[in-house]
């Protein structure tokens, strides 16, 4: 990137919303930031990014707005709130719809945007916070390829990893939902049978070493369960945002009368996670309900 490149906007630097900061930063893209935490703004602001006192003073220098926030009432607050977004008068502009909601408030924020003359990409992501600092996690991407083709150079400086599911915004939430209900069924799934492993004797490392090489193994598994063998519960994704999203994918399935057992029981799991006061640890924390 040079001088005369886009501004990009990050509203929500958190976990993934700092490491696609920091990726796009390190890239050259010119980057001005927003967040509610007054130290995820410094850490960002020593990196060398701007800080915008409030959403609509970051819409007022960027030409292209990500949103990373947690969940949707945050989305609307930031997009169309008190100092929010819409009210920087951002027509022409485009913001990019990161986190995971449910498709009926991605394709409502969508239909305001457009109202207002701002286009809007529906484009969650997944992969960690490690991934998004590197450029190299998932992107599922719902808009017109008229929307699109400004911002290929972006998207591709984001994600290593782009699905155009197709020109429908709020089919890239689906999508999210869809895989974040299978993440959640088998993280419960690794966190039940490592810990069944654990109860009847088993060695944590051997076991862990044999089911990564076996059948039984899937990414989460071995990322999470490799936490667990260091008692590391240190969020890099937390418990109760992989609850949000089961929660969101379950719904979505009751909305369409489609039954989701395994998600439902899923669910359960980390409802109980956060009752017990887990809420702040790491998702891989969902196992601690069968140690205890």
């Amino acid at each position: 990137m040079n001088s005369t490149s886009p501004t990009i906007g990050v509203i929500g630097i958190g976990a993934m919303g700092m490491g696609i900061a920091k990726n796009l930063h390190r890239k050259g893209w010119p980057i001005v930031v927003r967040d509610i935490r007054p130290e995820a703004e410094a850490e960002a602001a020593s990196l060398g990014m701007r800080v915008a006192a409030t959403p609509a003073a970051l819409a007022g220098q960027a030409d292209c707005i990500i949103i990373v926030v947690v969940n949707a009432a945050q989305i609307d607050d930031v997009l169309f709130g008190s100092g929010s977004v819409i009210q920087a008068a951002a027509k022409g502009k485009t913001v990019v719809l990161c986190s995971t909601i449910a498709p009926e408030d991605t394709m409502r924020f969508s239909g305001r945007l457009a109202e207002a003359g701002v286009a809007a990409i529906d484009a969650p992501i997944s992969g960690g916070p490690a991934k998004a600092e590197a450029g190299s996690m998932s992107m599922m991407i719902a808009a017109p390829e008229a929307v699109l083709q400004p911002w290929q150079p972006l998207l591709e400086a984001m994600a290593a990893k782009r699905f155009h599911i197709s020109d429908h915004v709020g089919d890239g939430a689906k999508t999210k939902l869809v895989n974040n209900l299978l993440a959640g069924i088998n993280l419960v799934a690794s966190a039940e049978a490592f810990a069944l492993g654990k109860r009847i004797g088993l060695e944590p490392r051997k076991l862990f070493d044999v089911i990564a090489a076996s059948s039984g193994s899937s990414w989460v598994f071995e990322d999470r369960m490799s936490r667990v063998l260091e008692n590391d519960f240190e969020p890099r994704a937390f418990a109760h945002i992989l609850t949000k999203d089961v929660g969101l994918a379950t719904a979505m399935a009751d909305a369409a009368g489609y039954d989701t057992p395994l998600g439902d029981a899923a669910l359960a799991r980390y409802k109980l996670t956060l009752e017990r006061g887990w809420s702040q640890l790491d998702d891989a924390a969902v196992i601690k309900t069968y140690e205890s």
